[in-house]
């Protein structure tokens, strides 16, 4: 496979628990189908609720036709600004395929830290319910769903002691 940006032959290397094709020249990341969600969740596990949507909010949805190609089709491949954040990827719609160039993983992670500190402050009920119907309605496994909600529970508990204390001293001072 070639790199999108420069031509170079990509090599394999492990990145975060997925092995993944990479340029040695440019340090751009190529992530199979769904190889980029896997990367996020090693990388930081309190982040696995939360997931890589490139489409999730059709209003703010931008695309456009880039200049690079596939590695793996060669067909061309589409810009798609990422959510909120100032982050362009480059997808694959034929193989869903992602390109990431140089720093672009850590971006879109440091991203997430930020949207997930809001949403579970300021949407919790509503990523809550969201989370309870992703158990038995997908996108991943049963599992994978139920950890994910379990974990949003338990950041929802560390974030809200840490911002209320007082509250913690009074369940503390509750009778057993």
């Amino acid at each position: 496979m070639e790199c999108p940006n420069d031509g170079e032959q990509l090599e394999k290397m492990l990145f975060y628990n997925v092995e993944v094709d990479y340029c040695p020249k440019c340090l751009g990341i190529w992530f199979d189908k769904d190889e980029l969600r896997l990367a996020k969740d090693d990388e930081d596990k309190n982040l696995n609720w939360l997931d890589i949507d490139l489409w999730r909010d059709k209003k703010k949805f931008h695309v456009a036709r880039g200049d690079k190609h596939c590695p793996v089709d060669r067909a061309g491949l589409m810009e798609v600004k990422y959510d909120e954040a100032k982050i362009k990827v480059d997808f694959c719609k034929m193989c869903q395929g992602v390109w990431l160039d140089r720093g672009e993983f850590k971006q879109i992670i440091n991203y997430l830290k930020r949207r997930s500190d809001y949403e579970i402050l300021h949407h919790f009920s509503k990523n809550l319910v969201v989370q309870l119907w992703e158990v038995f309605s997908g996108p991943e496994g049963f599992r994978s769903e139920l950890e994910d909600f379990f974990t949003l529970l338990k950041l929802f508990n560390y974030k809200f002691i840490t911002q209320h204390p007082h509250i913690e001293e009074l369940i503390d001072d509750l009778p057993k």
